[in-house]
């Protein structure tokens, strides 16, 4: 399947448009919304097209085959 970097996030789940941000895979919100609808976007090797999807650890997002996965803040 290839790499997938871990991307922290701080809380226990995080919305997928907010995501695409943090992992530096679009730049603004306005472009999460041209790509879910564009429909490039998957998460757990499903189509998504909600920005406000949760996601939460272990999930792997996907854009233009960049994999990145959603690691929790909280883990120790």
């Amino acid at each position: 399947m290839g790499r997938v970097d871990d991307i922290e996030i701080r809380d226990d789940s995080i919305r997928l448009g907010q995501f695409l941000k943090l992992a530096n895979l679009i730049e603004t919100g306005a472009d999460a919304k041209l790509v879910l609808a564009d429909e490039l976007v998957t998460v757990n090797d499903e189509l998504e097209t909600r920005r406000g999807r949760q996601l939460h650890d272990g999930d792997v997002v996907e854009l233009g085959g960049i994999r990145v996965r959603v690691r929790a803040g909280s883990q120790t």
